[in-house]
């Protein structure tokens, strides 16, 4: 995947990401409320809303204060919203005509957050050259309507196993598993000593979503890269197809071989701090920027990687990377001006190197010319040289109902309450709806 080049970034300084950042699982965190700081005279004001996930500060209320201390003239208000209600709550306001100026998005349609729906809607102004200029060359039709750019990626996402392998080589692991049997022997040896390989926030939809998600790499598109455009030529269906029957299943083995912690059922995102942070746990599904924040909680000896999950006996390596946090302007707004500005810093190398400096996640702008050799994406160096990954699939499904479909389905296999055959049919029925 080529990318349209816009700012340079110092190299130095975003590989070596330091640890002090915003948990980001399945979104981003906040810190509660807005900022007075830089506010001046109010000259110049507007409101911004993102994704929070705890009550740590996210690496969006660090890039709104350092553009308020830069900019006296404007005041930024800051809406930190739930994670887990964010699509439906940023929906909801710009339905009622009460958004944020500013809003996070999500490339695509499959998400509540998802920017095509929403500019479809008339929510979202369309941006500038700019966004248009960062987007992944190939990943248009996630970004773009009749060649108009709705959201301004702000990342490379890894959707793979952030793992501790300090808490590993603790408990008589000293390499990641690289096949399935390797993966369930280490899962019964940490069960044993009440402890987990995985950790999963099986009651929060978005980590439960992603971790299907995340197995589907090697389950369904290591072997079909292109399934999601077969399905939506009606060539096969979820329900037919043997890989996400296989990607459930693992759920379900994985749940049974003691992968999970006790209580995965009913647990939040709080579960997956504290496991990895404590060494309860050795790893999550979570998006590769998570790492940075736990490892400021946890013991220098964490030594956080980025793992792919194990494929199938037999099988390669295959991961999920993409652009998944988007910034878009609210249609709406009676801000448009200053908003914009902002919109526009956002892709400067001084707020691409704070926001990346926060999050851990790879830069957008430059994230193939970096060095990772020596950085927590060393494990998965090879895979992204190798073009052995493919976009998050929910991004280029069709409506959100689907991935909420695959979430609940994910929360009913856990408790028991839903079989294979009923998730798969939901999410065939949520694609034709």
């Amino acid at each position: 995947m080529s990318q349209h080049r816009h700012t340079a970034l110092r190299r130095s300084a975003l590989v070596a990401i330091p640890a002090v950042a915003a948990l980001l699982l399945a979104g981003c965190s906040g810190s509660g409320s807005g900022d007075e700081t830089g506010g001046g005279d109010g000259a110049a004001e507007f409101s911004f809303t993102f994704a929070t996930s705890n009550n740590l500060e996210s690496p969006y209320e660090s890039l709104a204060k350092a553009y308020m201390a830069e900019h006296p003239e404007v005041k930024i208000t800051t809406n930190p919203t739930p994670n887990d209600k964010y699509g439906e709550t940023i929906r909801t306001q710009l339905q009622a005509g009460n958004a944020s100026d500013v809003i996070q998005t999500t490339p695509g349609s499959g998400d509540a957050r998802g920017l095509i729906p929403l500019a479809e809607a008339g929510f979202l102004e369309p941006l500038g050259e700019t966004a248009q200029g960062l987007v992944p060359a190939g990943s248009e039709s996630i970004f773009e309507i009749d060649g108009e750019t709705y959201g301004q990626p702000m990342d490379f996402t890894i959707a793979a196993v952030v793992a501790s392998m300090g808490t590993a080589g603790q408990n008589g692991i000293d390499e990641w598993p690289t096949t399935e049997s390797d993966l369930l022997d280490a899962c019964g040896a940490l069960a044993a000593d009440g402890k987990s390989l995985l950790v999963l926030a099986g009651a929060a939809g978005p980590n439960a979503g992603l971790t299907a998600q995340g197995i589907s790499a090697t389950r369904v598109y290591a072997e079909d890269p292109d399934w999601n455009q077969q399905r939506a030529d009606g060539e096969t269906t979820f329900a037919e197809s043997d890989g996400w029957q296989a990607t459930l299943q693992e759920i379900i083995d994985l749940n049974d071989a003691g992968c999970f912690q006790p209580g995965v059922e009913g647990a939040g995102f709080d579960a997956i701090t504290n496991g990895l942070a404590q060494g309860t746990s050795v790893g999550s599904f979570i998006p590769s920027g998570s790492a940075v924040e736990i490892a400021a909680a946890a013991p220098p000896e964490v030594d956080f990687k980025i793992q792919p999950f194990p494929a199938a006996d037999g099988g390669d390596p295959y991961i999920l990377a993409s652009s998944n946090y988007t910034i878009s302007i609210n249609a709406a707004s009676e801000k448009k001006e200053p908003a914009a500005e902002f919109v526009e810093w956002l892709a400067t190398s001084e707020a691409q190197e704070l926001y990346y400096e926060k999050s851990g996640l790879l830069p957008i702008s430059e994230y193939q010319s970096l060095d990772l050799s020596e950085t927590i994406y060393s494990p998965i160096v090879e895979l992204l040289a190798d073009g052995a990954y493919t976009t998050l699939p929910n991004n280029v499904w069709p409506n959100p109902s689907v991935y909420e479909a695959l979430q609940v389905g994910v929360q009913g296999l856990l408790t028991g309450q839903k079989t294979i055959d009923q998730v798969l049919q939901d999410m065939d029925a949520a694609w034709e709806g």
